[in-house]
């Protein structure tokens, strides 16, 4: 069994390559390809889809839907774990909304 690596950085992906039926559905439309480190990756399977929510950082009772996991198998022979965050964590990286976060 490969082993899994803790990586947490973001990704750029390759414009006109989303997934449009997702975002058909109000979801993030996951990146067919995208680049990590100067490098092109392919996703050829999407593996497992989660979801993950969040109490509201304003006090209120309600849920909010924070971020949208991916696990992806690529044509490049990786197993990737990457994330959409629904809002940027600052504003110094507010266009970084892709992430990858475990590479096996």
């Amino acid at each position: 069994m490969k082993t899994e690596q803790f990586v947490s950085e973001p990704i750029t992906p390759v414009e006109g390559t989303f997934d449009r039926a997702g975002m058909t559905r109000g979801e993030p439309g996951l990146p067919h390809r995208f680049t990590w480190r100067d490098q092109e990756y392919t996703a050829t399977e999407v593996l497992e889809v989660w979801k993950e929510d969040g109490p509201c950082r304003n006090g209120s009772p309600e849920m909010y839907l924070r971020k949208h996991w991916y696990r992806v198998a690529t044509a490049q022979g990786l197993e990737m774990t990457l994330y959409f965050e629904r809002q940027a964590r600052s504003k110094r990286q507010s266009k970084a909304r892709w992430w990858l976060y475990t590479i096996r």
